[in-house]
C-alpha cells in the first residue's frame, strides 16, 4: 500500500503529516505505551486542512490501533477549541496538554452542570471517557437543564475529579481505558452556549475522522490477505477473500477522499447526513475486511501473530463506536423524510 493512503503526493499539508509520522516511528511501544503514545500525540502539530488530517489518522492506525485511538480526540478536542475561536467563542485557556473529548450517555449516569455567581461547576458521572486518568483536560458535555446540554473545559486533575479504573475488561483496546469519570463540584469553562457542540459544522468532520482511524486499521489486515494469495499454496478461494477486502476498502477510500473535498470546500447542507454515510460506507468495508481475513488465514494468525491478533481484537472494539443498525436508521429516517438527496 503505497503512502500517502488517501492523499496524493504533492497534496498540500503532508509535511506535518510526514514528520508526525517519522517521530511516530521512533516512540519505542507506540499504541502499547499509554505515556509515551500520548506524549508523541501531545507533540504533534495539527494538519492545517480536514484531508491531510484524516490521512494522519489514517497512517496512524495502519501502524498501529491504540495509537490512533489515543490521537483522534486529542486532535479533535483542538480542532474544536479551534472552531469556537474562529466564531468568537472567547474560552481563556493556557495552551497545552493532553484532550480528550468526553459526550456520550449511560443508563443511570448523569453529568450536570450549574452557574452560581458567575462561575460553574459540575457534579455527577460521565461514562465512557477514555483516558481520564492518563490526560490533562477534556471537554465534556453536561445537562444544564432537562433538555439541553452544554460544552465544558474540564481539568481532569482538579480536586472533585475521580477517574475510575474499570470495569474495563476489554482484550481490544486493553491499555486505553474507558471508564467513567465522577465528578464532585469541579469548576468548569463553557464552550459555546447550550446544543453547540451538536449544531458546530465540525461535529460531522470529528465522526469521519473516527472512521478514517478504522479505514487505516484495516489495511494491514488487506496486506496479510495479499500475502496469503500470493504464495505457491494459494488457491481461487484465498484470491476471492482478498478481492471482497480489497474492493470494499477501496469504496470506503473513495469516500473518505470525497467527503474530505466536499467539507475541506466549505461544509454540505446535509453535513450530518454525509458523514452518517461515510461512516456506514467504511465501517462496513472495516467489517468485511475483518470476516474476509478470518476466513481466508482461520486461526493461526489469531493465536500466533502478536501484532496482527492484537490489531483485530483493537479494530472490533474501536468499531463498535459505529452503533450498526441503529446508525443506518438514522439514515433511513433522513432519507425518508426527503433529507437525504445526493
Amino acid at each position: 500500500m503505497p503512502s500517502p493512503l488517501l492523499l496524493s503526493d504533492d497534496a498540500p499539508d503532508l509535511d506535518d503529516v510526514r514528520e508526525a509520522l517519522r517521530r511516530a516511528d521512533a516512540v519505542e511501544g507506540l499504541g502499547s505505551d499509554v505515556a509515551a503514545t500520548l506524549a508523541w500525540a501531545t507533540s504533534v502539530t495539527p494538519p492545517r486542512s480536514l484531508a491531510a488530517t484524516w490521512e494522519l489518522l489514517a497512517s496512524v492506525a495502519r501502524r498501529d490501533v491504540a495509537a490512533a485511538r489515543v490521537l483522534e480526540p486529542h486532535l479533535d478536542a483542538l480542532a474544536i477549541l479551534g472552531e469556537a475561536a474562529r466564531e468568537g467563542i472567547d474560552v481563556a485557556l493556557e495552551p497545552g496538554g493532553s484532550w480528550g473529548v468526553f459526550a456520550a450517555e449511560g443508563s443511570g449516569m448523569r453529568l450536570e452542570a450549574r452557574q452560581d455567581a458567575g462561575t460553574w461547576t459540575l457534579r455527577g458521572t460521565k461514562p465512557w471517557c477514555s483516558l481520564a486518568a492518563h490526560l490533562d483536560r477534556a471537554l465534556v458535555t453536561a445537562w444544564v437543564d432537562d433538555e439541553r446540554r452544554q460544552l465544558f473545559v474540564l481539568d481532569l486533575r482538579a480536586p472533585g475529579v475521580t477517574s475510575r479504573t474499570g470495569p474495563w475488561y476489554a482484550r481490544g483496546l486493553d491499555r486505553v481505558v474507558s471508564a467513567p469519570i465522577d465528578v464532585d463540584g469541579a469548576v468548569a469553562v463553557p464552550v459555546g452556549e447550550p446544543g453547540w457542540y451538536l449544531r458546530r459544522s465540525g461535529f460531522a468532520h470529528g465522526g469521519v475522522g473516527v472512521a478514517a482511524c478504522w479505514w487505516g486499521g484495516a489495511l494491514p489486515l488487506r496486506d496479510a490477505l495479499s500475502e496469503a494469495a500470493a504464495s505457491d499454496r494459494a488457491d481461487q478461494l484465498s484470491r476471492v477473500h482478498l478481492g471482497r477486502a480489497d474492493t470494499a476498502l477501496w469504496a470506503a477510500r473513495a469516500v473518505l477522499r470525497e467527503t474530505a473535498t466536499v467539507f475541506g470546500a466549505g461544509g454540505s447542507a446535509s453535513a450530518g447526513l454525509r458523514a452518517a454515510r461515510a461512516r456506514t460506507v467504511v465501517a462496513d468495508a472495516v467489517e468485511t475486511t475483518l470476516a474476509e481475513a478470518a476466513h481466508a488465514l482461520g486461526p493461526l494468525p489469531l493465536v500466533a501473530d502478536e501484532a496482527y491478533a492484537r490489531r483485530v481484537a483493537d479494530l472490533q472494539v474501536y468499531l463498535r463506536q459505529h452503533h450498526g443498525e441503529r446508525d443506518v436508521a438514522r439514515i433511513g429516517v433522513d432519507v425518508a423524510t426527503g433529507a437525504g438527496a445526493w
